[in-house]
């Protein structure tokens, strides 16, 4: 379960990590991860489930599986980090070892941007997952 003090309740937390930050997406989600755009003590994840990924049973289900997902990942996560994840139609027939690698590989790829794009260091080699 992810903790509450790390969710996104709040329409300008979203549009803020969604403005400011980098994007990376596989088949099942998208991904977009600013650091700085949160004036939190913690990391801050949002997850947007649209009507496109299925009925309600579905969408419940696909956040479910998304959060737990990221819980895992925690802390790995900078204390600055903002997270918006958004799940795509492919994520309801996905399972969770499928949405939690799609998870991974897209929030470390958004965050090699975002570090690029502000010009700070970059991940070190062993957390680098192969781009697709």
């Amino acid at each position: 379960m992810l903790p509450a003090r790390f969710r996104m309740r709040h329409g300008d937390e979203f549009g803020a990590a969604i403005s400011a930050g980098a994007r990376s997406s596989t088949r099942r989600v998208v991904v977009h991860f600013s650091t700085g755009a949160t004036r939190a003590d913690s990391a801050r994840v949002g997850f947007v489930v649209s009507k496109a990924v299925g009925g309600a049973v579905q969408r419940n289900l696909v956040k479910r599986r998304l959060r737990a997902a990221m819980a895992e990942d925690l802390p790995e996560l900078p204390d600055t980090a903002a997270v918006v994840v958004r799940a795509l139609p492919a994520a309801s027939g996905s399972t969770f070892a499928e949405l939690r690698g799609d998870l991974r590989h897209s929030w470390r790829r958004a965050q090699e941007k975002d570090l690029r794009r502000r010009g700070a260091s970059s991940v070190p080699q062993s957390d680098r997952q192969p781009v697709r």
